[in-house]
């Protein structure tokens, strides 16, 4: 080992000294004598975590993919090519895969995330592609955060109490972390796999780093640089470690101000090239973009038939009432749900109490937090690293695209896990002689720990798939119009494989009917929510309303293929009804013209106008829709057929006998069968 350099105090490589120097600001009156006779049980620690985190999550191993699995996994064209799809992945926008364009702007701000893609392509490559081996590594993974916080706050724990008491305290912190309720999201949908080694990476680059300030050993400095570069290519989130990296130094550590920006410059430089590469990745995206659909910005309210920005008062008042949401859901996670989107999360305003209590109560985090700073307090240290890990998907200052999401306090709760540790210390061993085992603290975060592992088990069930998932967060989340929209699609995407049970299958269509109905009932300008809902129509043979909802998605936006393809669908279908089983020729007419506008080159509906001209005595008419669908499918012996009789009723004998004669050589047996339908081409 090398040996270290000025300004530094060697510890013989352990992350922080056993017992607070003269020189520590944390060594006052008020500190008491250390009594550290024995060695705490680190590996029995490290055993404890590990399978702990494997036993909660293992009823996660049996789940199918869910929720965003699609995105990144199953429908990326980029993971599903395994080893082959890798230079694409570190290449173009992590959702390129999933959208197949080049288009810029995916999604506002723009995504580049391509470690944990690359991860999958990897593990798809080597595993296959079932479900089983993501939720298998994302478990170990989340095991592995959990020891790497351990041995993390075992050290920060050991500069203000003995060794023994501090790897005790670690261990309790670490134990309420990896049983946290909290963490489901991050840790049951294997997309969650960029929450997750975004944390390991950061925490892990942050134990590195400490190692090498404390031994002069520069090998755990190339660690740390190799996990920082993994966490911030796995998620950007992982750039708040700029302020967490020199926060940790000056409260755990004797380092100068100079000593401190040197530890961090290597954090510093890493993020400026991941910065670099992302601008080259994605050259046209606009960080801070708010997007005017509500499903992408939850800032947005109804006037009339526009959506407009909230008021900054709106805004802020919603804003920090949300950030209260997360606060009572680290200390009672019940119930969780996947979906926080409009309006699950009230607009809110000053005028009420949440909004308020929840600044005051952020306003009391921030002020503790600045205030400890001179003491060093491990309290403030912890609200800190809260307060600066959730400032980039807290809505302050960027619109991140929804109110609140559970994944997005998977990194900020390591803040809240350790000051929630360190105050209950404080007063429980502060001030007394310190102890080798805290079992007061044990016995409390451990029955807290039971429980919350009790509410992770029930909660994983949830994510077994999407129509699981739906189905229970509908319940919850019942005002948000994102949930019920999901659960529609899913039902209708579940329906079609139940081609052989109609009843089951018309079930599945009404369910999804109700939530659909509920989804643009809450968002009147919901796109997507009004083209799943006349798609359902669609489906269960209600035609005009079918109609109504598609016209509604049309006219949000034109420009979208599928619901130009079903509108068009649904007016030839209820044009056919309108014909056939009412007789009204005069409107079936106008359906059917109105679904030719939509797509002029589709064969059944340019026959259908042939047939309804026929009918109606146009027979010039007629003859021009059977010459079109002739040319539009001229291996059709039936579409050969129809026209030969269409000349026959125009007086032209010679084409019609052409035409009889092309349509007997591509089938010679098609006048038996025109017979057999009637010789009606109504009746086909």
């Amino acid at each position: 080992m090398s040996k270290a350099p000025k300004g530094r105090k060697n510890t013989g490589g352990k992350m922080g000294p056993n017992k607070p120097t003269s020189n520590n600001p944390s060594s006052s009156s008020a500190i008491p004598t250390v009594v550290d006779s024995g060695n705490p049980p680190l590996q029995l620690h490290l055993i404890v975590l590990m399978v702990l985190s494997i036993l909660l999550y293992t009823n996660t191993l049996g789940h199918q993919f869910a929720l965003d699995d699609a995105i990144v996994i199953t429908d990326n064209m980029h993971v599903q090519k395994g080893w082959a799809g890798l230079a694409d992945i570190f290449n173009k926008d992590t959702f390129h895969g999933f959208f197949k364009t080049d288009k810029q702007g995916l999604l506002e701000g723009g995504r580049y995330r391509p470690f944990t893609l690359a991860m999958f392509a990897v593990e798809l490559s080597i595993f296959g592609k079932a479900a089983f081996w993501g939720h298998l590594f994302n478990v170990l993974w989340y095991g592995l955060t959990g020891l790497v916080f351990y041995l993390l706050a075992s050290g920060l724990f050991a500069y203000r109490w003995n060794k023994t008491l501090s790897a005790w305290l670690a261990f309790v912190a670490a134990l309420l972390f990896v049983a946290h309720p909290l963490h489901t999201e991050a840790v049951a949908n294997i997309k969650g796999r960029d929450e997750i080694m975004a944390l390991l990476g950061s925490l892990a680059a942050l134990y590195f780093s400490l190692r090498s300030f404390r031994s002069g050993n520069l090998g755990w400095e190339a660690l740390a640089a190799v996990s920082f570069l993994i966490g911030i290519f796995s998620k950007e989130n992982a750039i708040t470690f700029l302020a967490v990296v020199p926060l940790t130094y000056w409260f755990f550590t004797n380092a100068s101000i100079a000593q401190i920006l040197r530890q961090t410059a290597p954090f510093l430089a890493i993020a400026i090239l991941f910065l670099l590469v992302r601008s080259s990745v994605l050259p046209n995206a606009q960080i801070g973009t708010a997007s005017n659909e509500l499903m992408n910005n939850p800032f947005l309210k109804l006037e009339g038939t526009q959506y407009v920005p909230f008021s900054g008062a709106e805004r802020q008042a919603t804003v920090f009432y949300t950030l209260g949401k997360y606060i009572q859901l680290f200390l009672f996670p019940y119930p969780l749900t996947h979906d926080y989107y409009p309006n699950h999360i009230p607009r809110m305003s000053w005028g009420q109490p949440g909004a308020m209590l929840s600044f005051l109560l952020y306003l009391g985090m921030g002020i503790v937090g600045v205030m400890g700073l001179r003491k060093k307090s491990p309290v403030a240290y912890g609200l800190l690293f809260y307060l600066a890990t959730l400032s980039i998907v807290s809505n302050i200052w960027l619109v991140v695209g929804t109110n609140m999401s559970e994944r997005l306090i998977f990194m900020p709760s390591v803040g809240l896990c350790f000051a929630l540790v360190a105050f209950l210390a404080n007063l429980w061993y502060g001030k007394a002689p310190q102890t080798q085992r805290p079992q007061t603290l044990l016995i409390g975060i451990g029955l807290v720990a039971l429980i919350f592992g009790g509410l992770t088990i029930v909660r994983n069930f949830a994510w077994k798939n999407n129509l699981t998932l739906f189905r229970t967060d509908a319940k919850t989340s019942v005002n948000s119009a994102k949930v019920h929209n999901a659960l529609g699609g899913q039902l209708i995407s579940d329906s079609e494989k139940m081609k052989n049970d109609s009843l089951g299958r018309i079930a599945l269509l009404q369910e999804a009917e109700t939530h659909l109905l509920q989804a643009v009932q809450i968002h009147p300008g919901y796109k997507d929510g009004f083209f799943l809902l006349g798609t359902c129509n669609l489906y269960l043979g209600k035609y005009a309303e079918s109609v109504k909802y598609l016209n509604a998605s049309y006219s949000l936006n034109n420009s979208d293929a599928n619901t130009k393809n079903n509108l068009a669908v649904a007016y030839r279908l209820l044009g056919q009804e309108e014909g056939e089983k009412r007789g009204n020729l005069a409107q079936a007419l106008q359906y059917l013209q109105q679904s030719l506008a939509l797509n002029p080159n589709d064969y059944t509906t340019v026959r259908l106008l042939g047939v309804a001209n026929s009918f109606g005595g146009n027979q010039q008419a007629a003859l021009a829709y059977f010459e079109k669908a002739r040319d539009l499918a001229p291996k059709s012996a039936d579409a050969w057929f129809e026209l030969q009789m269409a000349y026959q009723k125009v007086g032209d004998l010679s084409k019609a006998q052409q035409a009889l004669a092309q349509a007997q050589q591509i089938d010679p047996e098609i006048a038996q069968k025109f017979a057999q339908k009637g010789a009606n081409p109504a009746n086909k």
